[in-house]
């Protein structure tokens, strides 16, 4: 089993619980549809994406992060168009919370309301469909 490098594991907190982060980095080596991608600047790593493909054009984000010092410089919008445009895909949707509605809005997701998921948690269903030409 490889080991998560600190920077990726101190990244992927941000985007899920402490306690979760060996098992999700498990499901991305032993899963061959999942992949985690980082993003670098400057040979240190700011940013981190995993995906699920639910198909060969659409995935699903199932985490994404930026460090805290790099937010606002349009590193998740990068990683999010890299992951679209290198993997030809028509459909990406993510869950998340309150906090990062405005982030995905800003991109062109569409937003849904998914109500109370978890007691007194409200998540988001976030969807962008490529239009084809």
């Amino acid at each position: 089993m490889e080991i998560l490098p600190t920077p990726i594991r101190e990244l992927l907190a941000y985007a899920t619980s402490a306690s979760k982060i060996d098992e999700e980095y498990k499901l991305y080596q032993g899963k061959e549809n999942r992949k985690l991608f980082g993003y670098k600047q400057a040979e240190q790593f700011v940013g981190c994406i995993g995906v699920e493909w639910t198909t060969d054009n659409t995935c699903i984000i199932k985490q994404i992060a930026v460090s805290p010092s790099e937010r606002g410089r349009g590193i998740g919008e990068g990683m999010i168009d890299f992951i679209i445009d290198n993997h030809s895909l028509s459909r990406i949707s993510a869950e998340t919370d309150q906090d990062a509605v405005d982030f995905y809005k800003k991109m062109g997701f569409t937003i849904t309301n998914l109500g109370e998921k978890y007691p007194g948690v409200v998540r988001f269903c976030c969807e962008f469909r490529r239009i084809e030409k």
